[in-house]
């Protein structure tokens, strides 16, 4: 978690650059549209925006909810770039919506990584870890939920055909939104690599979710992730439960923890096989 809260802290500069960033990003969805279209949908009393790509054709398409990670600011919109057009050359539309305090949802909210950083200079890594999973299970499942309900709506989307996948953070949301959201699939990467080993209060909440999961899960990392152990454990837990799941180690990707954390986004050609094959196993064609 130390690792984590250094990585997640933000300077003076990137906050007063947050809004001019935002503004950035938007008119680039204007100037381009053909790559990406920015959408608003409400969390609450809040507004938020996220990402979406969509195939080519008339549809409706089956769809996924993608899950952001902590990255500051616009970083995970590399995520996006590398993964939107993936999932719509194979005829999904990849939704990615930005949760309050980042990316185009800057201003809706504190960014998360700023409030651990608070939590564990006021109480060290416990009121960290404590800061995290209430976030994590409350704003920002609830930011999730929230956009779920706007694809829902969407005519261009099957509603029976909606997966989430996400990584790091993103992957730990990944989970809890397979047990309360109604989603045909649920791809986890690297959900909890980092924090697993210093926050038990998080292996609970995930243990609990997986056994309570309304979707079947696939876990993957690369091998050369933080730690594999979230991935075996959990997957070993749905097992014991009855759940449907998959769980799948690739061989290291990268020279170091980062790049193999980095796995979700940027080594898909290493799983785009598996993932779409279980994609169509429990979401149809």
């Amino acid at each position: 978690m130390g690792a984590l809260i250094t990585a997640l802290k933000e300077s003076k500069i990137r906050c007063m650059l947050r809004h001019w960033l935002t503004s950035l990003l938007v008119l680039f969805a204007i100037w381009h549209p053909a790559s990406a279209r920015i959408v608003s949908f409400p969390s609450g009393s809040l507004t938020l925006h996220g990402v979406l790509y969509m195939p080519e054709g008339k549809g409706p398409f089956p769809a996924v909810l993608y899950n952001h990670g902590s990255a500051p600011g616009m970083l995970s919109n590399k995520a996006f770039e590398e993964l939107g057009p993936l999932f719509a050359s194979r005829g999904w539309i990849f939704f990615a919506p930005w949760r309050r305090g980042q990316g185009l949802s800057a201003d809706a909210g504190p960014y998360i990584g700023d409030e651990i950083a608070a939590a564990n200079q006021q109480g060290g890594l416990p009121a960290a870890a404590a800061t995290s999973i209430r976030l994590l299970k409350t704003d920002h499942l609830n930011d999730q939920l929230a956009g779920l309900a706007w694809l829902q709506k969407q005519p261009f989307v099957k509603p029976s055909r909606i997966a989430v996948m996400g990584n790091s953070f993103g992957g730990i949301e990944t989970i809890m939104g397979a047990e309360h959201g109604k989603y045909c699939a649920a791809i986890d990467v690297s959900g909890a690599a980092q924090s697993w080993a210093s926050a038990p209060e998080l292996q609970a909440l995930l243990t609990e979710s997986v056994q309570h999961a309304q979707a079947p899960i696939f876990f993957f990392q690369a091998a050369n992730d933080y730690n594999l152990a979230p991935s075996k454990t959990l997957s070993e837990v749905m097992k014991k439960a009855g759940k449907r799941f998959e769980m799948k180690i690739y061989p290291s990707f990268g020279t170091s923890a980062e790049e193999g954390h980095s796995f979700a986004y940027m080594g898909s050609v290493m799983w785009e096989d598996d993932v779409f094959r279980f994609l169509k196993q429990h979401c149809g064609r």
